[in-house]
């Protein structure tokens, strides 16, 4: 069974639980730093809101029934699908894309072999 771990995102009072291959959780907080460092500079309408890297944990206990995890795979399509989306001409959004695929890539590898 492999070491997953846990990386909590909070946007306004939103709180998101990312559920990560041990491995990767810090890359997907460095990611999220980046991010958040980044996405200030991006001059285009429709900039998707971002959380922010709060926590990671080893092991989660969600006591409300509302709350729950989501995959890492998950949660990076969706950004990378937020990402892509913007239509950019100011900034080159090429970069940062480029980090969130990588990341997508190692995690569709990881849940491949694990599979």
């Amino acid at each position: 069974m492999p070491t997953m771990k846990y990386v909590i995102l909070q946007h306004d009072q939103e709180l998101k639980f990312v559920e990560m291959p041990g491995d990767y959780a810090y890359q997907l907080s460095a990611l999220n730093l980046r991010l958040n460092k980044e996405i200030s500079k991006l001059t285009a309408d429709g900039v998707p809101p971002l959380p922010k890297a709060i926590a990671e944990c080893e092991a989660l206990d969600l006591l409300q029934e509302s709350l729950q995890t989501i995959s890492g795979l998950d949660y990076i399509n969706e950004l990378e699908s937020a990402f892509s989306s913007i239509q950019e001409e100011n900034y080159p959004l090429v970069a940062l894309l480029t980090e969130i695929r990588a990341l997508q890539a190692q995690l569709e590898q990881w849940y491949e072999e694990e599979a």
